[in-house]
């Protein structure tokens, strides 16, 4: 099948069927890199509790690097490669490519100077002190000195995900992710003749392992068994920088605002004790194993919007993006229904003690039921990066943690009982999907004349 061919396959072919294949790929890459974070935490625990407080301080700014390289800025990325082919434009495409490790090297250097630079007063800022800063700094040092390979290995990864094909990076991220759990073991606890490198040797095994995850696809992309051809040769063009930046540069903001919300309701419920603190974190464990099938799903709609986009099909790419959405939100809400009935199934898995047990049933009775509307807006969040335009979904993110601030505050200041809150977090999540459904709705996809055609795209009516 030619490139035409392909591509005119993922413009014809029946959504719901299209998107189910493609996702589960990515679902399985991003449900073992969620079980690399339960590898680490057991192997940060055998080093001791100020190692564990430490990672508690790093782990946020890790996801963070994490969301913004793949979800973020790949988004943007495999947005900009997918419009591009859906134009027939395979020379601009091929451009896009270069532009983006252009980014991906630049943004590692910068993550890479911000944590190594000022790591020590961030860690502070976050209440780290004595031993756990320490390792905390032990961590992040290694972590982020590799920050560039992890860049890299995302972005190459949403170049060829840009192109339509979800098997080969989902592939090269799955063996990363087994081999940083091995790596970070080996190196980490020191096991056979290997010494005993602590919180430095975890994190050395991240660096490895996406090291040559990056090595790899740069190695597939410039070979030309891709779609698109990577060459590193040739000028660089403000345009094209701009077409990655203006979905990218805005969803890196979502990311750091889905972050802050995180943080901001840990600082939030430790005010009403462990307990409470304990049983959102069981809560959060679970949000963070559905995050990845909200992903999963999303990530698979971004060529498929961004390809229709580019071909003029606009109102192809908007059924992709509601099929997606409300495929996402039928999964996910339905595991919410379940946990907010049956929480014991869940929360006895971490903790027998009753009282957070009680905290944790509070917080699925709440958030439970919710859980829908939250898988809705990130499918549809994605969505929006294929469309080029994300600045209402970035906004619905906002406005979630307008909501987590504002009203935690207020709860705060009133002495309002503990299941407040966790209703807070609730109404945070209906507004976040509410929200991003709204501002897709009302959003204008495709504009006349965007993207010129060479004769593979199908035309439409932008809408």
């Amino acid at each position: 099948m030619t490139a035409a061919e392909r591509t005119n396959s993922l413009l014809t072919a029946p959504i719901l069927p299209t998107l189910v294949r493609m996702s589960l790929p990515n679902l399985i890459a991003m449900l073992a890199t969620a079980l690399v974070a339960v590898a680490e935490t057991a192997y940060v625990g055998r080093l001791g509790t100020p190692s564990l407080a430490g990672m508690a301080l790093v782990f946020p700014m890790v996801m963070l690097q994490q969301q913004m390289s793949s979800g973020a800025m790949g988004g943007g990325i495999s947005s900009a490669v997918a419009r591009a082919l859906g134009s027939g434009d395979a020379g601009r495409a091929a451009r896009i490519a270069r532009h983006a490790v252009v980014i991906g090297v630049v943004a590692g250097l910068m993550f890479t100077a911000v944590f190594l630079g000022l790591g020590s007063v961030i860690y502070r800022l976050l209440g780290g002190s004595g031993e756990a800063h320490a390792a905390a700094l032990h961590y992040s040092n290694t972590a982020f000195l590799g920050s560039i390979g992890v860049w890299l290995a995302n972005t190459l990864a949403s170049i060829v995900r840009g192109t339509g094909n979800m098997r080969l990076p989902s592939l090269a991220l799955l063996i990363a992710a087994g081999l940083q759990i091995l790596l970070g073991g080996v190196l980490g606890l020191g096991l056979g003749p290997v010494p005993r490198l602590g919180m430095s040797g975890i994190a050395l095994g991240q660096v490895l392992s996406f090291g040559g995850c990056a090595l790899f696809l740069g190695w597939y992309l410039m070979a030309g068994r891709a779609r698109v051809r990577l060459s590193l040769n040739g000028g660089l063009e403000w345009g094209l920088f701009a077409d990655i930046l203006k979905v990218g540069a805005l969803a890196c903001l979502s990311s750091l605002q889905s972050v802050l919300s995180v943080l901001v309701l840990a600082r939030l419920l430790a005010q009403y004790g462990t307990e409470a603190l304990a049983g959102y974190g069981i809560g959060a464990r679970l949000e963070f194993l559905l995050v990845p099938i909200t992903s999963a799903i999303g990530i698979a709609c971004v060529p498929l919007v961004g390809m229709a986009i580019g071909a003029g099909d606009v109102a192809r790419a908007r059924r992709v993006a509601w099929t997606g959405g409300v495929l996402a939100a039928g999964v996910v809400g339905t595991i919410g229904g379940i946990v907010a009935l049956q929480p014991e199934w869940w929360t006895r898995l971490f903790s027998q003690d009753s009282n957070v047990i009680a905290a944790a049933r509070a917080y699925f009775a709440w958030a439970g039921p919710c859980y829908g509307l939250f898988g809705l807006g990130m499918c549809l969040y994605f969505a929006s990066q294929g469309s080029g335009r994300v600045l209402g979904p970035v906004l619905a993110q906002t406005v979630r943690l307008v909501v987590i601030v504002m009203g935690g505050s207020g709860l705060l200041a009133i002495r309002a009982p503990q299941w407040t809150l966790f209703a807070l977090v609730g109404l945070a999540m209906a507004c976040y999907g509410l929200v991003a459904a709204l501002s897709i709705h009302l959003a204008r996809w495709g504009v006349a004349g965007e993207y010129p055609r060479t004769g593979i795209g199908l035309r439409g009516n932008p809408t």
